[in-house]
């Protein structure tokens, strides 16, 4: 049985979570109506995956899933909604710890809960076999181990990434592409797409192409953030978007990012998705749009945490045919989908703990 706890003010979404999960026959189900109970039920219920609401009265989810990833982790999906605020709020959550998140209903809940069954399902059975990397948040729980028990020990606040300065390159006006990055990602991405780019130089010779599966509400905010932390400028392809180095282009959610010619040098565009690729923005239709407009010798592939098995054929390929290719070690993905995939397609050149990626990537270019 898959111990589950619904944590939710809506007496509604409760009721209608449940019936869902009931109906499966294999959860065994605990409900909490704001985060103080789900904190507590978190202790007690031991589940094995949590869903919080972000707007809840007492303590909120954000504030609850950062008292759980120090008290007690677990992998936990926030239940947000599809606005620039709720994309905000939801990537600091995945920066918290949270494996996934679930779009909460634009509509009437009742009509469109019903049609998210299958991916709601889904996303919460993969959650609860997902990996929290053992050095997620250690510091902080080390330090609330050492305070418990003090009087007035304050627990470590939700973490604030200060914005880096980045200075002016002569990067931005380069045309010369000797060769590109591409970097799939899926279940646990954010984080992981973040690791590796902030690792990567500001001189970096390369441009970076990001297929991150979000849905487009999502990737901009994705991108800003991602510009705020890391050297390289970061930017969300919406429009034709030429390759520079030290750039990284986030392909827009709900579409696909793909590689095309032009006669000052090459370009991202953000295409309508292809009804025969599942999941978008698509890593194989990106890998493949690079193949065909680059030498696979000039391009490095990296797989990142993520579940299914999106990019696996189309990496398998450019390494087939001369390029380099790297898969997210099982030991840090969240979710060793698309990254095992690509090893068992015999795809992987390398397989490598995500801390190292970024260090692989300079030194396969070097």
């Amino acid at each position: 049985m898959i111990k589950l706890l619904i944590a939710d003010d809506s007496a509604l979404m409760r009721k209608l979570l449940g019936e869902i999960f009931a109906a499966e026959g294999d959860f065994e189900i605990r409900f909490a109506r704001n985060g103080k109970e789900a904190l507590d039920l978190a202790k007690s219920f031991q589940p094995d995956v949590v869903t919080l609401d972000v707007h809840m009265p007492e303590m909120n989810g954000l504030d609850c899933l950062n008292r759980i990833m120090i008290e007690s982790p677990r992998p936990v999906v926030m239940v947000s909604s599809l606005t620039d605020d709720g994309a905000q709020v939801t990537l600091q959550a995945l920066d918290l710890g949270a494996v996934d998140f679930v779009a909460k209903p634009a509509g009437p809940v009742s009509l469109e809960i019903d049609e998210m069954r299958p991916m709601l399902v889904e996303t919460i059975r993969t959650a609860a076999r997902a990996k929290l990397r053992k050095s997620l948040r250690l510091r902080d729980r080390v330090r609330h181990r050492m305070d418990q028990g003090k009087s007035a020990a304050p627990l470590p606040s939700i973490p604030v990434v200060p914005r880096r300065a980045r200075k002016s390159s002569a990067a931005e006006a380069a045309v010369n592409i000797p060769g590109v990055v591409l970097i799939g990602a899926s279940t646990g991405g954010p984080p992981a797409v973040e690791a590796v780019i902030a690792k990567l130089p500001q001189d970096f010779a390369w441009p970076v192409l990001v297929a991150q599966h979000l849905p487009a509400s999502f990737t901009g905010a994705f991108a800003r953030r991602l510009d705020g932390l890391c050297a390289l400028r970061v930017v969300e392809v919406s429009q034709p978007t030429p390759l520079r180095p030290g750039h990284v282009y986030i392909g827009r959610g709900d579409a696909d990012i793909v590689v095309a010619p032009r006669p000052s040098g090459p370009i991202a565009l953000s295409v309508p998705p292809g009804a025969e690729y599942p999941w978008h923005p698509s890593v194989e239709r990106m890998v493949m749009s690079a193949l065909a407009h680059f030498a696979a010798a000039g391009l490095i592939g990296v797989m990142l945490t993520g579940m299914g098995s999106d990019g696996a054929r189309a990496m398998t390929r450019l390494k087939q045919e001369g390029g380099r290719t790297i898969a997210e070690a099982e030991s840090t993905a969240v979710v060793w989908g698309m990254p095992g995939e690509l090893v068992r397609h015999g795809g992987a050149g390398m397989v490598v703990p995500l801390g190292q990626i970024g260090s692989a990537v300079l030194e396969m270019m070097n």
